[in-house]
């Protein structure tokens, strides 16, 4: 800790003076040696906009006075400049004025890298619907860059002074420094609610880009002041008046109405500036809330309100918490005025915003509990949603920008995309294209070839190096380094699953081709078969096929159309096929008819069954919820025999089973042994993984059901196995 002794008495300059404002000895101690320290080292330097840089200092710490900040963030103001003209400029500010005043002074040198970018948006001429998304993205970046929001603070003070000395010294380059203010620094002092610096920085700008239009609207003012000066002390005299005769006190006083907003509302509502109901305003200050709706009721008592003109903020305050009763009513002489009704603590939050929510919030100094003013500070930022298009985005880019978890990189051409940290230039390839993230192959960092895998840091530019037309690797997926946003693992995983239904649709088509020439003279039109099946397309049906949820002998069935059955199924005694590969089975009415299992549901003993008299291929054994069959009973259940289990011996059945697992090294072989160790044999196996997770399916062939749910009993015991079950 750096103690600080109080400055001898001496004789301040009124410049100076103006920066030491309410400030306790110690305080103000240490803004006069930030002085003392800057002085002699910015000598006679000027910034790029020509202004001497001491006076710029001066500026910036009286207008954080202004925002009653603490003697720390005024001292960072002084000393704003102090990293560009002194070596070694870190160690040498902490050594002088402590830790706290060397960060903010840091945090405001690292913001003001960031003009390049900004002044760079405003330059590119670019339309106002194409320039905001960039701008909102800046003024994230912006944020995300800080720890404290008192170097935020600063910096709009900084711009706030430059402002002022283009005003008076005009130049070249003041319209994209206005552009960029309008962009970056008014949004972001609105949503701050710092009122006083946001409602300058607005009317500054609009001065430098549209002189006309500024000249037009200051002269209209201009022309009715001293009418509506007259105007506003007869109104201000009979509120008072009518407000001390209802008892509520109050303090009444007129409102002056700023240029740009008054042009923003004309632009919004389509009026002319005669129209405008606000640009005569009273503003009403009383000690309580309750004092604030008594104030509305003689206001309405004392003049007519104004039809859709009342808001009420104060039961349903704006997302940066301002809060306030707003009113229009018809006034003396039949004019409209505009009244505001807020107490004393509302309005020190409308005037101050952040400072004043500190300096007045449970009665604390702003030096209060760094946790609290780290709470305050992400409230503010959440509170830019209503600024966002899309709300759902939003809420998941605000708590990443708040927390510091976002990046920023720039295009070859200088756009700034936001990316989570930890991103990588296949992440930034996702951002800007899902087809150039697909046919990425390298990158370029700042000119510099770099690994895919290469985690991107702030301000870097990034250019990638794309292959004409290709895929995404299945690397990217199953190695956690190549991919940071769920976006870009969202569009990975979307191209394989479309290349793996092209595959089953492709097999599938296979099929129906090969069973449509083997049925000669059958109905071949694709989309008649795929109705007649219960799919919608031919390409519905081709995935089913190709994923086996419909068999060959269904096909066959749909192909050949209604038909006779061959023979009539007559009431005798049930007997025991002899031949096919359904051994084991009783039929009722038929004997020594070649059958078959079905492939679409495999049925093992003791499922419940039920054949299906094909023609000229024996019966298909199919489980009776089998959903193939279904379909098949719904046009021909005439076709359907009953059928049980018979004597089995040494049959075995095939069935399928699905294993879901953490995907990990040595997972098949360990699942492989438990199936070998039930002596169950394995006919085919295929496998997924998807982030991390494996999907295995099998094909074995089992005795029943019983010695089925055994193997998947112990494969459930496997470590990593979070599922497995009969499909």
């Amino acid at each position: 800790m750096v103690s600080v002794a109080s400055a001898p008495d001496a004789v301040v300059a009124p410049d100076l003076e103006a920066a030491l404002a309410g400030l306790d000895p110690a305080e103000r101690a240490l803004v006069l040696r930030a002085h003392a320290f800057a002085a002699p080292l910015y000598a006679d330097r000027r910034l790029g906009t020509g202004e001497p840089a001491i006076e710029h200092a001066l500026g910036v710490a009286a207008s954080l006075a202004a925002l009653r900040l603490d003697g720390a963030t005024r001292a960072a103001g002084l000393l704003f400049a102090v990293p560009e003209y002194a070596g070694n400029a870190g160690e040498r500010l902490e050594a002088q004025f402590g830790a706290g005043v060397a960060t903010l002074v840091a945090g405001v040198w690292k913001l003001n890298r960031l003009r390049v970018v900004t002044r760079g948006l405003a330059a590119q001429g670019a339309k106002e619907a194409d320039r905001q998304p960039q701008a909102e993205v800046l003024r994230k970046r912006l944020l995300a860059m800080v720890e404290d929001i008192r170097v935020v603070l600063i910096r709009l003070a900084s711009r706030t002074r430059t402002l002022r000395f283009l005003a008076r010294a005009p130049d070249e380059s003041r319209v994209p420094v206005a552009r960029e203010t309008l962009d970056i620094y008014a949004p972001l002092a609105n949503r701050l609610g710092v009122w006083q610096l946001k409602w300058e920085l607005e009317d500054l700008s609009f001065r430098f880009l549209e002189p006309a239009l500024y000249k037009r609207i200051a002269q209209m003012l201009d022309e009715r002041r001293a009418e509506r000066e007259g105007f506003i002390a007869q109104a201000i005299d009979a509120l008072a008046r009518a407000l001390a005769a209802a008892g509520v006190r109050a303090e009444v006083s007129g409102r002056p109405k700023h240029i740009y907003s008054i042009y923003s509302k004309m632009q919004a509502k389509g009026l002319d500036f005669g129209e405008l109901h606000d640009v005569r305003a009273l503003r009403v200050l009383v000690d309580e809330v309750k004092d604030c709706y008594a104030a509305l009721g003689v206001v309405h008592d004392l003049w007519q309100p104004i039809p859709k003109e009342f808001d009420d903020y104060i039961s349903r305050p704006k997302a940066n918490d301002y809060r306030s009763l707003h009113t229009a009513v018809v006034g003396p002489d039949g004019r409209a005025l505009e009244v505001q009704i807020r107490t004393h603590e509302m309005h020190r939050h409308a005037e101050l915003g952040v400072a004043a929510h500190w300096r007045y919030k449970e009665g604390r100094s702003a030096r209060g509990d760094p946790f609290d003013e780290k709470i305050a500070w992400l409230r503010q930022v959440l509170a830019w949603r209503d600024e966002v298009v899309d709300a759902a985005d939003w809420v998941e880019q605000s708590k990443r920008a708040a927390l510091d978890q976002t990046v920023y990189v720039l295009t070859p051409q200088g756009r700034v995309i936001d990316l989570p940290r930890g991103a990588t230039p296949i992440d930034f390839a996702y951002a800007l294209h899902t087809d150039l993230g697909h046919r990425c192959r390298g990158a370029k960092v700042d000119g510099v070839m770099v690994p895919l895998d290469t985690v991107l840091e702030n301000g870097q530019r990034v250019d990638i190096v794309a292959a004409k037309a290709g895929g995404p690797s299945r690397d990217w997926l199953t190695q956690p380094r190549y991919l940071a946003s769920s976006r870009a693992r969202h569009k990975v995983r979307q191209w394989f699953n479309a290349e793996e239904l092209a595959r089953t649709v492709a097999a599938g088509r296979q099929v129906v081709e090969r069973e449509i020439q083997r049925e000669r003279g059958a109905r071949a039109n694709l989309e008649e078969l795929a109705r007649g099946l219960g799919f919608d397309k031919p390409d519905d049906l081709f995935a089913a096929v190709g994923r086996e949820e419909v068999g060959t002998r269904a096909l066959q069935i749909a192909l050949r159309g209604p038909q006779e059955p061959e023979a009539p199924a007559e009431a005798v005694v049930a007997k025991k096929s002899k031949a096919g590969g359904g051994g084991g089975i009783l039929f009722v009415g038929v004997d020594r008819l070649m059958t078959q299992l079905a492939r679409c549901c495999k049925p093992v003993p003791p499922d419940p069954i039920i054949g299906f008299v094909t023609r000229g291929r024996g019966i298909s054994v199919h489980r009776r919820d089998c959903a193939s069959l279904g379909h098949l009973l719904a046009r021909q259940p005439e076709r359907m025999i009953e059928a049980q289990w018979g004597a089995r011996g040494d049959q075995v059945y095939p069935v399928e089973i699905a294993v879901q697992a953490h995907d990990r090294q040595g997972l098949l072989r360990d699942v492989s042994e438990v199936l070998s160790k039930e002596r169950i044999n394995v006919t085919a196996v295929n496998t997924l993984t998807r982030n991390h997770v494996a999907n295995m399916a099998f094909t074995v062939e089992v005795a029943d059901l019983d010695h089925l749910k055994r193997a998947l009993a112990q494969i459930g015991e496997v470590g990593g196995v979070m599922s497995a079950r009969r499909r």
